[in-house]
């Protein structure tokens, strides 16, 4: 649709001319699709058309004048265009034209004029600020550095546009008409707005997902065996608020129901269609729901990318379709989507068993998987908000749940069952931005393999970069669904921790034990030593001991560990502690975590019942064994120390020169140069602030005597052989070398050693702590920063931190002090302590130049030594390449 089918065809006609790059699937303000492009010569009659459609008032505003028809000679002109100077893009929704965006570049060679129209019915779904970004971006593509526009003063509407961009817009006004120009370099305000848009448009479209006011189930069977049956029976099941329409052509009521024919011979608009035919009924299906104007689509059917190429093409061109006439897509392959809102009661699903209500939101990508994760919540008693499993994540994905749960105000924990990424940058965005208000925890699966349905949608990355994203990002990670359930029912019901501070009460000092070693190996700091009230002490003795540890200033969080007497019944002891917790007032500031009578989940002695009779807020989550406690317990502060931390800012450091080192890797870029020279790197790294200790590359004796005294003594001499160099052993080095004979000396020794006579001549650094700073490319994911101290440590244990471009400064901090041999910078045994604030600074500049220069895919400053007078650089290698394009730059998109 929408021409996509011949662009090869017309690709090889006109050659190279057309940017097939430009071509997006964009989310309006409202929630649905639309399909942008660059206009082609085909585009003709429908721009005729589409002009015919605009209203009077709508042409006034954007010719100004009437212009009730288009002469032939504007037809050709709107639909010719060059690609470079005259740029137009039209968007789509199924065949027919609803905006147009143009820019045309004036005599002055760096700005452009620009203008776009918005047919009336699709005025106020953001369709002009979606073009202007796409516009923008082009222009820049094309060498434009400024845009200028005139508006009748009048339309409104439109200066608005312009002016909420979040561009630096300047205004003239003369005889009715507004002036305006502005600079197309982007913002941090103009990204800020675009982002914000974007938050707001896939938020709606998940929305629009999850509160259908009309369902139709296409494939809805008479057969339990089928899974047409299922949904159709899930839905019915769950009362649903909204309409049900079954969609079988060989029966007239299904389970009761009347069902249609066709979801064309369904009376009534429909929201979402279930799809649950084979794939090869597919096509007509989907022809229907286009013609129907179905705003969202479930496909809980298999068959498709996971079957092979073919299956993979047909999944393509649906979405594809899909997008075009305004409508999202969840699956193929997908288990379905679930609300609990009382007012909503969705149960689009193939899973028999749902929890109850609660406020925790959870997107699965296995469908089997789903109906397990499902039934376990259920037996543990951990409430959902809503639920949806993506199946193949050919369209919605777990970023377009984040964008929802992000506003929506029935759910405070989100749950995360990850096998792959597809646009892994954006998930690290969205990710930091909803953790600072909302824990979210993940598994994340599939370390090794990506299971075939999800190969076409997804980006490998290595697992050192899934660690750094989640870290980065307050994700909280857990190993195992169990885990993830674990810490779950902590969130859910009980507050963050104030500190890390623990005091473990029980009547049983072996779990007494058994919980304070699982403390410390945690992190987590007992206060006391356990309190054992012993195992013959009664509900009130119990309580007591409790409540006293909870009105314990210097206690942060508490432990109870309870194994059942024989004579008295658990149910008093649980009284008493609801009772003792609910005296300390303590529920909303220090959680509680037990193992009440070995329970697993929230036992119905310690819940706090929600206003549907599921346990809700305040309820005492119970788990097997102290260890598994604890362990939850130690997740949840790390999370609430993360959250707490400042989030930092993204600082630019002094004396940066970043215009001329663009300069410099363009050039070599254009070159081919993929290893700088040791010369050209400095002369990069210099550009931002990194300089180099002096040195020299020579190939005998009495130049190497020449250049210790260029440099200045001491010196060192480093051997050129790659065998010898960067050893922890230093055998390829000599060091402190104060005059001339000691350096002939040196030399001879590293000649006979190395069979080579080339060798570096180096000042000599101030002894410090040997360091290594790294820049390492993850084509899926952008560029981290690595750090470490040299040496065995480094190399044999990876005794080293990540982060991951952009650095704010508490990354940079956060950084340096994060390996386990960080001490030796700060004093360890009484050694000077290096000066911090030299290596932070450098760090952050490594990280600025991973900024600006994407190109640079790997630097390593090695060594750098941390030294109390600050932060020397005795080595650095530099490597360079063409960089892929971002998934997470440019204008809004969808995958």
């Amino acid at each position: 649709m929408g021409g996509s089918s011949e662009f090869g065809e017309r690709e090889e006609a006109e050659g190279s001319a057309y940017p097939r790059h430009w071509e997006a699937d964009v989310v309006l303000s409202d929630g649905g699709t639309v399909h942008l492009r660059p206009i082609v010569p085909e585009d003709a009659d429908q721009l005729v058309a589409f002009h015919g459609r605009l209203s009077d008032r709508t042409r006034y505003y954007r010719y100004f004048s009437p212009y009730p028809r288009m002469p032939q000679r504007d037809v050709e002109r709107f639909s010719h265009v060059d690609y470079v100077n005259r740029v137009a893009l039209v968007a789509l929704l199924g065949e027919n034209i609803v905006a147009v965006g143009r820019f045309d570049r004036l005599t002055e060679q760096e700005s452009a004029e620009v203008a776009f129209v918005v047919q009336d019915g699709h005025q106020g779904r953001g369709l002009g600020s979606i073009l202007l970004e796409h516009l923008a971006a082009a222009a820049r593509e094309c060498g434009l550095g400024k845009f200028v526009a005139e508006v009748l003063a009048e339309n409104s509407q439109m200066v608005h546009v312009f002016r909420d961009a979040g561009y630096q817009v300047k205004r003239a006004m003369e005889e009715g008409l507004v002036h305006l120009e502005f600079p197309l370099d982007p913002t941090e305000e103009s990204l800020a707005v675009s982002r914000a848009r974007e938050q707001a448009a896939e938020a709606r479209s998940v929305h629009n997902l999850l509160h259908p006011r009309s369902v139709a189930v296409i494939g809805a069977s008479t057969d339990p065996g089928k899974i047409g049956h299922t949904v159709l029976a899930n839905l019915l099941g769950a009362d649903s608020a909204a309409p049900i329409y079954p969609v079988n052509p060989e029966h007239r009521a299904v389970r009761g129901v009347r069902s249609y024919s066709s979801v064309l011979d369904i009376p009534d608009d429909i929201d979402l269609a279930v799809v649950a035919i084979p794939a090869g009924g597919m096509a007509e299906a989907l022809d229907a729901c286009l013609a129907k104007g179905v705003k969202a689509l479930l496909i809980v059917s298999s068959g498709f990318s996971e079957a092979g190429p073919s299956g993979r093409e047909t999944e393509r061109r649906m979405v594809h379709e899909a997008r075009v006439h305004g409508m999202r897509v969840v699956g193929p392959n997908a288990l379905g989507v679930v609300n609990t809102d009382p007012a909503q009661r969705l149960n689009a699903s193939l899973a028999p068993q749902l929890p109850g209500r609660g406020r925790t939101g959870f997107f699965c990508q296995s469908g089997a998987l789903g109906v397990a994760i499902l039934a376990a919540a259920t037996e543990r008693g951990l409430g959902l908000s809503t639920f949806v499993s993506a199946g193949n994540r050919a369209d919605v994905s777990g970023n377009d749940l984040l964008q929802y749960w992000q506003t929506d105000p029935t759910t405070d924990v989100v749950l995360l069952y990850l096998e792959s990424f597809g646009n892994p940058r954006k998930f690290a965005r969205l990710a930091r931005r909803l953790g600072r208000s909302k824990p979210i925890v993940a598994v994340k699966s599939g370390r090794n393999a990506v299971r075939a349905g999800l190969a076409a949608t997804s980006v490998r990355i290595d697992e050192t970069s899934v660690q750094a994203l989640f870290d980065q990002a307050g994700v909280i990670r857990v190993e195992s669904v169990a885990q993830m359930f674990d810490v779950a029912l902590l969130l859910a019901h009980q507050p963050l921790p104030g500190g890390d501070r623990v005091a473990i009460v029980g009547n049983s000092s072996a779990l007494g034990m058994l919980a304070a070693d699982a403390a410390l190996e945690q992190g987590l700091r007992p206060v006391l030593d356990p309190v054992d009230v012993g195992a013959s002490a009664g509900p009130e003795e119990f309580a007591a001991a409790v409540r006293s540890a909870a009105e314990n200033e210097e206690v942060d969080a508490l432990v109870t560990v309870f194994a059942p007497p024989v004579a008295v019944p658990g149910a008093s002891y649980a009284r008493q502690l609801r009772e003792a917790l609910h005296e300390a007032d303590t529920s909303h500031s220090k959680p509680v975590v037990s193992t009440f009578l070995a329970a697993e989940g929230v036992p119905d002695e310690l819940a706090v019942p929600g206003q549907d009779g599921t346990p809700g807020y305040g309820s005492i989550p119970s788990y097997p064994t102290p260890e598994r406690a604890v362990l939850a317990l130690g997740r949840s502060v790390r999370y609430a120390n993360w959250r707490a931390a400042p989030q930092g800012e993204f600082v630019r450091p002094e004396g940066v020169d970043s215009e001329h080192a663009r300069e410099l890797v363009e050039q070599w870029i254009e070159r081919g140069v993929e290893r700088l020279s040791d010369a050209d790197t400095v002369r990069l790294l210099e550009c931002y602030g990194i300089g180099v200790s002096p040195f020299r590359f020579v190939a005998d004796v009495e130049s190497a005597v020449t250049a210790a005294e260029e440099v200045g003594f001491p010196v060192v001499l480093k051997s050129a052989s790659g065998q010898l160099r960067h050893r922890t052993d230093l055998a390829g080095v000599r060091l402190d070398l104060g005059t001339v004979d000691v350096v002939r000396t040196a030399y001879s020794d590293l000649c006979e050693l190395a069979g080579s006579g080339e060798v570096y001549v180096q000042r000599m650094a101030p002894k410090g702590t040997s360091c290594v700073i790294r820049l390492m490319d993850d084509p899926s994911f952008g560029t981290l920063v690595s750090f470490g101290l040299a040496g065995l440590a480094n190399d044999l244990l990876g005794d080293r931190a990540y982060r991951a471009v952009p650095l704010t400064d508490t990354d940079v901090s956060a950084l340096i002090r994060e390996p386990r041999a960080a001490p030796m910078l700060t004093g360890y045994r009484g050694a000077p302590p290096a000066d911090m604030a030299a290596m932070e600074d450098l760090v952050l500049r490594v990280a600025s130049l991973a900024e600006d220069l994407p190109e640079v895919r790997e630097l390593v400053l090695e060594p750098v030594l941390a030294t109390p007078s600050g932060a020397h650089v005795a080595g650095a290698a530099l490597g360079l390449g063409r960089t892929p394009d971002s998934p997470d730059s440019g204008p809004r998109r969808l995958r």
